[in-house]
């Protein structure tokens, strides 16, 4: 974690407490740095305006005024929840799942207290056992599909048969709780389903590759895509007008 990241992330953690203090020991701690760089860190906070105070005394530390430092947001107690409920129940083999723990933090901290104690109370009960998957295989996944790139991938299919391929990644799609790679692959030139937890190697390479949709590559999935707007698009036709 770079300077500029601590900055954000001292932020986030005070903002995530906030009325309570954190001292700089406990701070120390958590970064993984030493006193003096989180005092410098909290001092160039204040000089930038940031809302950040101490606090002297046996109980006391750093605290942030969430009043004056946090936008609006729109949020329901049950949107909320609805978002708290998804983070707390990604596995770490759910794509993009790394960053749920600071967006967790960033939720509560934008929350009133009382519905942030609420976040705070579910995600005390959802609780996930950890899935099988290669280390580190989910990183280079994610940033194949971001950057659009082409993935070599090592497979085991459902009988365990292993092989290699490469595949121009589409997008990602999830069903009945299971994650899948959805792409070209180049050794059966078709488009093709990769599920995560049966990838046990990959290697990104530096080809880009042609933008594809998760549709185009299947086309039972195209089918059920279409019917899923139509139904959505049905029911909003559907929906009571507000008054």
């Amino acid at each position: 974690m770079n300077r500029t990241e601590r900055l954000y992330a001292l932020v986030d953690e005070l903002r995530a407490v906030a009325p309570r203090p954190r001292t700089v020991g406990w701070l120390a701690d958590r970064f993984g740095v030493s006193r003096r760089t989180v005092q410098r860190d909290l001092q160039a906070l204040m000089e930038t305006r940031v809302p950040v105070r101490a606090e002297a005394g046996p109980h006391g530390g750093w605290f942030i005024d969430r009043d004056t430092a946090l936008p609006p947001i729109n949020l329901t107690a049950a949107e909320a929840l609805a978002v708290a409920a998804a983070l707390a129940g990604a596995e770490h083999t759910t794509p993009f799942s790394a960053a749920g723990p600071a967006a967790m933090r960033k939720l509560a901290a934008a929350l009133g207290e009382s519905a942030a104690e609420e976040v705070r109370a579910l995600t005390e009960r959802i609780h996930v056992l950890p899935a099988r998957t290669a280390s580190g295989v989910l990183a280079v996944v994610e940033e194949a599909v971001t950057r659009q790139r082409v993935l070599w991938i090592r497979y085991a299919d459902s009988a365990g048969r292993e092989s290699e391929r490469e595949v121009e990644p589409g997008g990602l799609l999830t069903t009945s709780g299971s994650w899948y790679l959805i792409g070209w692959c180049r050794t059966r030139r078709a488009g093709r389903g990769f599920r995560l937890d049966r990838i046990l190697a990959a290697e990104l390479r530096e080809e880009p590759c042609p933008v594809r949709t998760v549709p185009s590559l299947d086309h039972k999935l195209a089918e059920r895509v279409r019917r899923a707007d139509t139904l959505r698009s049905l029911s909003r036709d559907r929906a009571p007008r507000a008054p």
